[in-house]
């Protein structure tokens, strides 16, 4: 069942164009220069009950404005949107009672209190009952490992821990619907990894519907088997990651570790076994076709002193990157 519908969605903004100095300050008092900015433009798509969806793209691109458009906060230039059977700019207190939007660089937390004082606000805004509140809680906190932070006030907190409290106040509701606005932003790796962990045991445990955009590719590798791109407002992309990997990763990296240093000949020969990445002993990686990475890998056996030897997939980043260098994506 389709929870979201996108259809044709596009969000315009007239930007003002001065010319420098005194005088253009002065020409644009009587006669101004607008231009359009399309953040959003013609964008569709479908999202279903308890999907996990990357939605990514470089800055710039309308992730943010289109999760807004979503969630209510903006209203659309042209298109059509349905968020649980609601049109998200009408603002109907049904709808908003099951959605939730977090910010990665925008906080809700009451900076001077305590992450607690927030939370009872937010079940009061939300009329959430005392008796789900707590359970809600409890469950939250322990899944975050907060338990014994939440009497602490929140300027007190580190970076990591705010963003857990930021999570809890979001879903103290138990929103059916969850907007990801790069939620790691900012955090260590072990944070990073804490909250992915965090966010995929929620999708799992309670069949939420989560649009995630993140420019850290390891929050899509990792929680998203598929993937919306999207770039000028436009989307280039919508299915399967790994059939974007599939499409685009021809190559695989061979990385050797040698037990000893190499002669002329080997080195010359390196280059008909593929292209070298890199090369500073012991280490050597080879980027060769995909076809063709068995076959190598045994001659380098065979033929080098290998101590190590491992065939690795192209990077994420690398396959997004040429998606966005203008590939044809059909």
């Amino acid at each position: 069942m389709a929870l979201i519908e996108v259809k044709y969605l596009s969000k315009y903004y007239q930007v003002h164009q001065k010319e420098p100095g005194l005088t253009g300050s002065i020409r644009s008092l009587f006669h101004r220069k607008y231009y359009d900015v399309k953040a959003v433009d013609g964008v569709s798509f479908t999202i279903d009950e308890g999907e996990l969806v990357g939605f990514i793209g470089p800055n710039g691109a309308g992730k943010t404005t289109t999760l807004k458009t979503l969630s209510g906060l903006l209203y659309p230039t042209g298109g059509e949107v349905s968020v649980l059977g609601y049109i998200p700019w009408k603002r109907q207190p049904e709808f908003q009672k099951q959605f939730a939007l977090v910010m990665g660089q925008k906080n809700q937390l009451w900076w001077d209190l305590p992450a607690i004082e927030s939370f009872i606000l937010n079940k009061e805004i939300y009329e959430v009952p005392k008796e789900k509140y707590e359970t809600t809680l409890n469950e939250l906190a322990e899944l975050l490992d907060v338990k014994d932070l939440l009497k602490v006030q929140v300027r007190k907190l580190s970076l990591g821990e705010r963003m857990k409290m930021e999570l809890i106040a979001a879903l103290i509701h138990s929103p059916k619907v969850l907007f990801l606005d790069e939620p790691t932003i900012g955090l260590d790796v072990v944070a990073q990894k804490k909250m992915r962990d965090f966010i995929k045991v929620y999708n799992q445990k309670y069949r939420s519907t989560i649009i995630l955009t993140s420019h850290y590719m390891d929050d899509v590798k990792e929680l998203c088997k598929r993937v919306i791109i999207i770039d000028h407002g436009k989307v280039l992309f919508d299915g399967l990651l790994e059939d974007i990997v599939r499409k685009y990763a021809d190559h695989k990296n061979i990385t050797v570790i040698l037990d000893r240093e190499l002669d002329r000949r080997q080195i010359e020969h390196l280059e008909t076994l593929g292209g070298v990445r890199e090369f500073i002993y012991p280490k050597l990686i080879l980027q060769v076709p995909r076809e063709n990475s068995n076959r190598v890998a045994s001659k380098l056996l065979q033929s080098y002193p290998v101590a190590d030897l491992n065939i690795e997939e192209s990077e994420i980043e690398d396959i997004i990157r040429e998606v966005f260098t203008g590939k044809d994506m059909a």
